[in-house]
């Protein structure tokens, strides 16, 4: 399943999926896998849009994939979501246009409890002819009752699924969804921040001085000089 969809739409699809396609995302109407050009999942969308008209004439739908998209609903999906259509038809591809249509059909309003499991239950039959409607009222073509196809009387198409089976992938659906909801978040990662301790104060350089010479000593080195130049050089007297 596709990463993208949301966990209780994720269960309906695959519970959707188990009996509209049970052979997995290459299957065809009527399970005619053999008679295709390739498998569904290597083609691009364009390419299983453009094979449609071929699968209706011989297999009698253009049914198609894990979800069985018909022909027109792919044109309508690729126009809608702004795809290329080079997209390839990969099973990641098919869950994200299968949530799509639940999307479509209501899934949000179901979850939120705006809508209740008849209404949506309804839509589900609307979209996938092999559903029931959960309740007694008019079908597509007639009249039908609780357990019946929407589309009942086509000549085609029958509910391959019992009622209370989707009353109990609905009420799973709306567990999960309240699950999801209340699950506690993950502790926040908490980061220990360390506070620097303040570096000590720098001691102040005094830079070194040298010691005077005392003034004493400096006049009696001159006195001295100058007694030994008396002495070499005495006064001459004049005549």
């Amino acid at each position: 399943m596709d990463k993208t969809v949301p966990l209780p739409a994720a269960g309906l699809l695959d519970f959707i999926a188990s009996f509209e396609a049970p052979k997995g995302y290459d299957t065809v109407y009527a399970n005619r896998m053999a008679q295709m050009p390739k498998p569904l999942t290597s083609m691009t969308l364009n390419e299983v849009i453009a094979d449609g008209s071929r699968r209706t004439t011989m297999f009698g739908s253009s049914a198609c994939g894990r979800y069985q998209f018909m022909k027109a609903t792919l044109i309508g999906l690729r126009d809608e979501l702004g795809l290329t259509g080079r997209e390839l038809f990969t099973p990641d591809l098919q869950d994200r246009l299968g949530y799509h249509l639940l999307v479509r059909r209501g899934y949000p309003r179901f979850i939120s409890g705006a809508i209740g499991p008849v209404a949506f239950g309804l839509a589900i039959a609307q979209e996938w002819a092999s559903f029931p409607v959960l309740a007694n009222r008019q079908g597509a073509h007639r009249a039908v009752t609780r357990g019946q196809s929407y589309y009942a009387g086509d000549g085609l198409n029958k509910a391959l699924v019992k009622p209370e089976a989707v009353e109990v992938a609905l009420s799973k659906a709306l567990a999960t969804a309240a699950m999801v909801a209340t699950a506690a978040p993950a502790p926040p990662v908490v980061v220990a921040v360390v506070e620097p301790k303040p570096l000590p104060a720098p001691i102040p350089v005094v830079p070194a001085v040298p010691d005077p010479v005392p003034v004493s000593n400096t006049r009696t080195v001159w006195q001295r000089m100058a007694d030994r130049l008396r002495a070499a050089f005495p006064p001459t007297k004049k005549a």
